[in-house]
């Protein structure tokens, strides 16, 4: 069977998914093709992950129909405490500590994955101006004039622009011929949530440790546990791979050592995930009919838990572009995108290198020149106003 579409979207994670969403409220036309089934009713059980979603990001979710649809409700982030210290060990007295502000809201919310995951599924079907192709694979054509995608052992897809979000794999950017920057880091991504005994009062924590940062963030209560945090811990490979293969009692004993007592007891729920880290960037974000967004065209270290906003700020510039243009594949249109986008990119991949080398030692000059850096900062509003709205992505 053979149709047409004005974009197709392969890969239908959080930013592909959202994108194909705000370009059908927009009135286009979108075919998303993924992998992975993507049932419009699921029910998940909890399973630890979350998102932190920022201010700016918020406004794309409004504008895709997922915020209000969203079956877990967020939690929202409106205290960050920025410390550093060893593990075991109280934290520096020099820190700094971020209040919102009444007039801009939340800093974020965390946002559960299953949540968004099932809002995304519910939603793309019920959009009239989407069609699902899931589980499949496509197959694409370019040409200057547009571009034809074949859904393997099902139909054929003629479109005038095909957007790239299956992840830092991407084989549509290897077709491209696109090259990539890559590094790795010597760290591990451990991921999970807790319970914990004391109320996390919507405080966010990020603890600086030798081996990486230790993030505390505040969620929504869920059954059984009525305060809840999740937890985002970078640790070196070889101590990560210890650390999972620890039973609950155990693990939960090492989390407490890094995260401090002021939350209580603590104990693990959910599963534990872990990935690998590492930074990546491409030397174009776009090809003949072809754009890249989120993880496809860069990702960069989680230590200020920026990267899936990253990729909202990829989609929602895309979809500006793309919604008010007779052609959403033409190169000029494509060449803009990439102006837009590829600063803010480059920045935030620099400023997050940069972090990581500065705070993931325990050089004790570095870490002098850090501290007095952080109670700085900390007595400085106009420098933590700025670090605020860049975390919130609210800076243009």
């Amino acid at each position: 069977m053979n149709g047409a579409a004005d974009v197709c979207i392969v890969g239908a994670g959080p930013v592909g998914g959202t994108l194909a969403c705000r370009l059908a409220e927009a009135g286009l036309t979108v075919a998303i093709v993924d992998r992975a089934p993507l049932p419009p009713m699921e029910h998940p059980d909890f399973d630890g992950r979350a998102y932190a979603v920022a201010a700016g990001s918020r406004v794309l979710l409004e504008q895709a129909g997922l915020w209000s649809n969203l079956p877990e409700p967020p939690c929202a982030i409106r205290h960050i405490r920025v410390s550093d210290g060893r593990v075991g060990r109280a934290a520096s007295p020099l820190f700094l500590h971020f209040d919102h502000q009444p007039e801009e809201g939340a800093f974020g919310w965390m946002v559960e994955a299953r949540s968004l995951r099932r809002a995304l599924n519910a939603r793309l079907h019920a959009l009239s101006g989407v069609t699902v192709h899931a589980p499949a694979q496509a197959r694409v054509e370019f040409a200057p004039s547009g571009a034809v995608v074949e859904v393997l052992g099902g139909s054929r897809i003629a479109c005038r622009l095909v957007v790239a979000a299956e992840g830092r794999d991407s084989p549509l950017r290897r077709q491209a011929g696109i090259a990539v920057t890559r590094f790795a880091y010597d760290q591990t991504g451990i991921v999970c949530a807790v319970a914990h005994e004391r109320p996390h009062g919507n405080t966010a924590l990020e603890h600086f440790l030798p081996s990486g940062p230790f993030a505390q963030l505040p969620m929504s209560p869920t059954e059984g546990a009525p305060d809840v945090s999740a937890i985002v811990w970078t640790e070196r490979r070889a101590i990560a791979a210890r650390m999972l293969a620890l039973d609950d009692a155990a693990f939960g004993a090492e989390i407490a050592r890094r995260l401090g007592s002021h939350l209580g007891a603590v104990r693990p729920i959910g599963r534990r995930w872990s990935y690998p880290l590492g930074a990546l960037h491409a030397h174009k974000y776009f090809a003949t009919r072809l754009a890249l967004v989120g993880d496809a065209a860069h990702s960069i270290h989680p230590i200020a838990g920026q990267g899936l906003n990253l990729g909202f700020r990829d989609a929602a510039a895309l979809a500006g572009l793309v919604t008010s243009a007779p052609d959403p594949g033409s190169p000029a249109l494509l060449a803009r995108y990439q102006r837009l986008r590829r600063p803010d990119n480059l920045l935030m991949l620099a400023a997050t290198d940069a972090l990581d080398r500065l705070f993931s030692t325990d050089n004790t000059l570095l870490r002098l020149a850090r501290d007095v850096g952080i109670a700085a900062v900390n007595r400085a509003p106009p420098l933590k106003r700025l670090f605020t709205r860049q975390a919130m992505g609210l800076l243009k």
